[in-house]
């Protein structure tokens, strides 16, 4: 491991929270340090209050904010002279302790500090850093960890035995402290949990870190057990991701809503999951308690959610058998399911959260298989996880919560998505909390936009193959499809029939109308499988009820679409598919209307430009914006009792009416 300090970048910081900033992001680019909002840093400072007087703050990492992208108003200042009070108290409830610092900050509107400041401020340095080194915890997760850990550090390190995070480990690992603490002391060990350094300043802090990590990747090194052997070229079957996204459904109904569930296959998962003994060594629990909320205590083997349930039912009613059910609705459903054939799955109410459980799980593979090399992986003993789980800190977060999004969990597919109406409709299901595929032939789909819960496909909608493979990645990024909007097409320029080109008729066909189906029977599958019900919404046109000359073919393809649409409603309703259609007409800004077009049509209409686009009673404007929401509104609870419905979003048009 090598340091990032850089004399340069260290110079641009003003002020020692600059520092902690500047080396807290340090430590949060290395993933095998810390891992999504892990660990904690912290920096004193004495400073001026609003009285003129001078008081000794610890500033230290808030909650909810991640090491990696941490800035200045990540750190809340609580008033040291307090902190060292209560670390004082013979014993102090972890939600008194967390009202306490949340009261003597010097700034109301910084975050929650974190659970382990009062450790912070009794440590006697300046800074104080804190990771769950990869490297630290697989030596400490061994069944002699202990005696590996002071072959590697001698007496530079002070060892703390496993206790849990909060008022309890700050008093033990003071009371370690102070009495173990010598001249050659640059660190503290946390059995199963972590690894501290600090210093008078920055530099000597994050460096302590590096240098302390360092020796324990080096002794995984000198004992064979650092770098882990991949078999290569694993087959992978195909074809199974329907089985994917029944797995989604099963989670889903444990949980009682949608799940995001995100399939990784490669040589490394596979390696894991198809390990002869993986039963056995994923079952021992997870590598830090910070882990224990995110991927849950029991990894599921396969896609054998009965036998996973049993298994929980038990590990619960062992550690609360008075109890008539578990404290949260969530506390059943797997995270991590581990799958010979599916890979490494992972599970949340969101993409973000099905995310930070696969970066989590990922490093615990290699934890595991690490210490499995040197021992054996043994994980803190179940009661200690049972213990973190139903922390009273935890249980208040998933009381607190908040009110999901109408389409949290759920997955969209968007044809036509670059620009107009489609574009527009993965802006209004983004909004809306869904996970959203966009397709277009356009190759800006795939940067449309740079967050989880998008994937941008390039796509040729006409061609079943292309549909085939773009289904398949959908399904591993998201685990399932819940909710279709057919919304690409081409308007060709105005032709009468008795001029009409036989290659432009057969072309607006295939993509209007051939495409369509192939995708409604490609997602069949999917749909009947989402929990809430599968939901199609097809963007139609004015011209299905009132075709317009000129427009033969766009007309002739629209229509027929609808009356699929008519025959889809009729033969998925036994699996609650509802599918509907909107009618939208003079929504100009979209790819369809090139300017050569408007003024042709405008034209068949002897009309201007500017009265052809307002030719509505209302005379008012129809956007891609109108229409995407009516379409998401559609799919939402609203319409759940809809099926082959025709809506116009047309302003109001004489020959529709």
């Amino acid at each position: 491991m090598n340091s990032l300090w850089n004399d340069r970048d260290a110079a641009q910081s003003k002020d020692e929270l600059d520092l902690r900033v500047y080396t807290s992001r340090l430590l949060g680019q290395d993933k095998s340090l810390v891992l999504h909002g892990g660990g904690n840093t912290s920096v004193k400072i004495t400073e001026k209050n609003i009285l003129g007087q001078e008081e000794e703050l610890l500033y230290v990492k808030g909650s909810g904010w991640d090491l990696e992208t941490i800035e200045r108003p990540g750190f809340a200042p609580v008033r040291m002279e307090h902190l060292i009070a209560l670390s004082k108290l013979p014993a102090l409830s972890d939600p008194q302790m967390v009202n306490e610092l949340k009261t003597h900050m010097t700034n109301a509107s910084a975050p929650t500090p974190s659970v382990e400041t009062i450790l912070h401020a009794t440590l006697p340095f300046k800074y104080v850093d804190h990771t769950h080194a990869d490297a630290v915890v697989t030596i400490t997760n061994t069944p002699k960890g202990l005696d590996r850990i002071k072959e590697i550090y001698g007496d530079s390190v002070v060892i703390v035995p496993y206790e849990m995070p909060g008022f309890d480990l700050a008093r033990l690992c003071a009371e370690r402290f102070n009495a173990d603490r010598n001249d050659n002391t640059i660190g503290m060990v946390l059995m199963n949990h972590g690894i501290f350094s600090f210093g008078d300043n920055a530099k000597e802090s994050y460096e302590g870190m590096i240098e302390l990590v360092s020796k324990a990747e080096a002794w995984l090194d000198k004992n064979k057990a650092l770098n882990l052997a991949t078999t290569s070229s694993q087959t992978i079957k195909r074809n199974n991701t329907v089985e994917l996204a029944t797995l989604r459904k099963q989670v889903s109904e444990m949980t009682g809503f949608p799940m995001i569930i995100h399939s990784r296959v490669d040589d490394r998962t596979l390696s894991f999951c198809r390990r002869a003994d993986v039963a056995t060594i994923s079952q021992q629990g997870p590598a830090t308690p910070d882990h224990v909320i995110r991927t849950k205590q029991l990894p599921m083997l396969g896609n054998t959610i009965d036998a996973y349930q049993n298994a929980y039912q038990k590990y619960f009613d062992k550690h609360a058998p008075n109890a008539k059910e578990p404290k949260t609705i969530m506390d059943q459903a797997p995270r991590v399911v581990l799958d010979k054939e599916l890979g490494l799955c992972t599970a949340g109410r969101s993409m973000k959260d099905a995310m930070i459980v696969h970066d989590i799980y990922m490093h615990t593979m290699d934890i595991i298989e690490r210490a499995t090399e040197l021992e054996n992986f043994q994980a803190l003993p179940s009661q200690n996880i049972f213990d973190v789980e139903y922390w009273d800190l935890e249980q208040a977060k998933l009381k607190k919560g908040g009110t999901p999004s109408v389409f949290s969990g759920e997955v969209v597919l968007v044809t036509g998505a670059a620009s107009g109406i489609g574009k527009a409709c993965v802006d209004s299901f983004l909004k809306r909390g869904a996970a959203v595929v966009g397709l277009d032939i356009n190759p800006d789909i795939e940067t449309l936009y740079t967050r989880q819960d998008y994937l941008g496909l390039v796509c040729d909608v006409s061609d079943e193959n292309a549909i085939n493979d773009v289904l398949e990645k959908t399904v591993r990024h998201f685990g399932g499809l819940d909710m279709l909007i057919l919304n690409a097409g081409i308007f060709p320029k105005s032709k009468r029939i008795d001029e009409m080109d036989l290659a432009m008729w057969q072309k607006t066909l295939d993509i209007n109308l051939t495409a369509n189906l192939i995708l409604m029977r490609a997602t069949e599958p999917y749909l009947k499988l989402a929990l809430n019900g599968g939901r199609v919404v097809i963007i139609g046109s004015k011209n299905v009820p009132a075709p317009g000359p000129g427009a033969g073919a766009y007309s002739a393809s629209k229509a027929a679409l609808n009356q699929l649409m008519r025959v889809a409603a009729l033969e998925w309703g036994k699996d609650n598919i509802r599918i509907n259609t909107l009618h939208p007409n003079a929504v100009f800004d979209t790819a369809l209307w090139t300017d050569e077009i408007l003024q042709a049509r405008a034209d068949s209409y002897g009309m201007t430009v500017e009265e052809y686009k307002k030719r509505n009673i209302m005379k008012v404007e129809v956007t891609s914006h109108d229409v995407a929401e009516l379409s998401a509104e559609m799919c939402g609870p609203l319409f759940a009792k809809t099926t082959a419905a025709q809506v116009p979003v047309d302003g109001g048009d004489e020959r529709v009416i």
